[in-house]
């Protein structure tokens, strides 16, 4: 256990887009695949990108009124009908523009994802703590083989991170103190809410997620109670 944490930790949860899988590779060859089976030429990084550009802005139309609560699976419909409109890709069935919506469901991890958490599962508690809804997050352990303890989601709560009542769930569903759970995530934001409700900090970057040329996030290593460049490493750190 990192030395500062004194062995108080007892659960690690994980953001899941970006963080344990990568949703920008999988959605591009999802894509291209599609183009290819329907000989449509498009820019599919760039429609991956702003397929996840809207996700922000369509979780805060839920949490402003505008939008009832409303799954991530049917948001990101929401943005997909507006996506294909936009540029041009017409032809597309309704079960194909549902395959291709539930793509989200099929993302791959990353390559250190499994064996890292398979780690970390030996002495902590292991789960989730997203935004996706619970049959999106079921599909993608499935899928990836992610050895889940727990799926938690902000479809719990009703409330989208960074909610403060999404990241309460975690320690009042498994009957913890705030500071015995951890967060682990690649997105500083993420992190800072959670350490606002009292959670520990676990900082893993993903500097591949938007792509080779993405800008890195601007961070304090002392910004986290700890810092470890992937899910191995941040095995050996926590001692597991």
């Amino acid at each position: 256990m990192n030395g500062n944490l004194g062995g108080s930790v007892k659960a690690l949860v994980f953001d899941v887009f970006g963080t344990v899988v990568d949703w920008r590779g999988s959605i591009i060859r999802e894509l291209e695949a599609l183009g290819r089976a329907k000989g449509i030429a498009a820019d599919w990084p760039g429609f991956a990108d702003a397929w996840r550009g809207g996700y922000q802005p369509a979780m805060q139309r839920v949490r402003s009124g505008e939008l009832p609560w409303t799954r991530i699976d049917d948001l990101h419909r929401l943005i997909l009908d507006e996506l294909l409109a936009e540029r041009g890709v017409a032809d597309l069935s309704e079960a194909e523009t549902d395959h291709l919506n539930r793509a989200w469901h099929r993302l791959d991890p990353w390559p250190d994802a499994v064996a890292g958490l398979g780690r970390l599962k030996r002495r902590f508690i292991i789960g989730t703590l997203s935004n996706g809804n619970m049959a999106l997050l079921v599909d993608l352990a499935k899928h990836g083989g992610l050895p889940w303890d727990v799926v938690l989601s902000a479809e719990l709560a009703h409330h989208y991170k960074p909610d403060p009542e999404a990241y309460r769930l975690a320690p009042d569903l498994l009957g913890l103190a705030p500071s015995e759970v951890m967060l682990v995530a690649a997105h500083p934001r993420d992190l800072a809410a959670a350490a606002g409700e009292g959670l520990r900090t676990g900082y893993v970057p993903r500097p591949l997620e938007w792509g080779p040329g993405a800008t890195p996030h601007a961070v304090s290593r002392g910004s986290f109670d700890v810092v470890a460049a992937d899910f191995n490493e941040l095995a050996e750190r926590l001692g597991a």
